[in-house]
């Protein structure tokens, strides 16, 4: 299982550890006896530790050195043993286990809390006189249960001084934790805006393939989430750069000091578009929707916010604050008649997402 600092990995486990009628054990990947027990990755030493177990828990798993080799030794001759992981750094843990596992594996990601898990506790109504709330400060749990927006303020400056980029900032190859902020907060400034890596080299007095790589990164651990531009019939339309958004609008905002109203900001429109996009990805992966997200933009300037191609049929979404009606450029119906369009609005929001 994957997910960002903070989302409520560990708290999750343990909730169903707790539950279960069976011999469990939950371990850290932080525990230096753990890495010790684990390093020679000896047959017999590796089957002592996990004997008398029905499952194990390894939390943080991608700080084990050899983590891949070991959960395969587990799974070929243990193969009684259920086995969960939990990182906050896909590319490590990913990158240990994908090979080793193949086949064997199922894949969780844990976000922030939706708006469907919200709702089985608050109506959508209730949902709906909270939507600034969430537009400005997310909705990391802490965050959520902090009581006033001083405590949220604190919790979220907190994540982004010491959690967000420590998983990308641990790697040997990037050591450059103000230039990683600051192309952070480029970003945060071009919500539903296409991002040219090589304008940010500039600004960033970097090169272009460090971009790339760090956004990379940033997606990877969860910071960040790329829309790519569709492309079928027409030849104006833009593909070759993608649309980036902020995993959490809380961690966005604190990232430019910004947590004022939205009727008070001059970026709401990008606020919600930014809210929509991310709470539908979490609805997606949630509910099992499978689709191909896109974003849809001609170099005249025609746009729709979100795209998903599902079963072969385009899905059009414009997100628009203020409740109104609305139609599908005309240069998208010609191109794909028959495709349906919707506008998003913050009066019928939850039939978008609470589906």
């Amino acid at each position: 299982m994957f997910g960002a600092r903070q989302v409520g990995k560990t708290t999750l486990i343990k909730n169903m550890l707790s539950s279960l009628d069976c011999r469990w054990r939950l371990e850290s990947g932080d525990n230096i006896l753990v890495h010790e027990a684990l390093s020679e990755q000896s047959f017999p030493k590796l089957l002592s530790f996990v004997e008398g177990l029905d499952l194990l828990a390894i939390d943080e798993a991608q700080r084990i050195p050899g983590i891949g080799r070991v959960l395969k030794i587990w799974t070929d001759q243990v193969p009684q043993l259920r086995i969960i992981v939990t990182g906050s750094s896909s590319f490590e843990l990913a990158g240990q286990i994908g090979e080793p596992l193949t086949g064997r594996k199922r894949t969780l990601i844990m976000y922030p809390v939706s708006m469907l898990e919200l709702a089985k506790e608050s109506s959508a109504y209730e949902l709906s006189t909270r939507l600034e709330e969430f537009l400005v400060y997310g909705t990391y749990p802490a965050v959520l249960t902090a009581s006033t927006g001083a405590e949220k303020r604190e919790i979220l400056e907190e994540l982004v001084g010491s959690y967000l980029l420590k998983d990308v900032l641990e790697l040997e190859r990037v050591r450059a934790s103000k230039t990683l902020l600051d192309l952070l907060r480029l970003l945060a400034y071009q919500i539903g805006s296409e991002v040219s890596a090589n304008e940010l080299a500039q600004k960033l007095s970097i090169d272009g393939k460090t971009v790339a790589r760090y956004l990379d990164l940033l997606e990877k651990s969860f910071v960040l989430f790329s829309l790519r531009g569709y492309s079928g019939n027409l030849r104006k339309e833009i593909t070759r750069k993608n649309k980036y958004y902020f995993l959490d609008l809380g961690i966005r905002n604190a990232l430019i000091a910004n947590f004022n109203s939205p009727d008070k900001r001059d970026d709401k429109g990008a606020l919600w578009e930014n809210f929509l996009i991310v709470e539908r990805l979490k609805t997606r992966s949630y509910r099992s929707l499978y689709a191909n997200p896109y974003f849809w933009r001609t170099w005249d300037q025609k746009e729709i916010d979100l795209i998903e191609e599902r079963d072969g049929v385009l899905h059009s979404y414009e997100f628009k604050w203020k409740p109104q009606t609305g139609i599908a450029p005309r240069d998208f119906t010609e191109a794909y008649p028959g495709s349906p369009f919707t506008v998003v609005h913050h009066e019928n929001w939850h039939e978008f997402l609470l589906v």
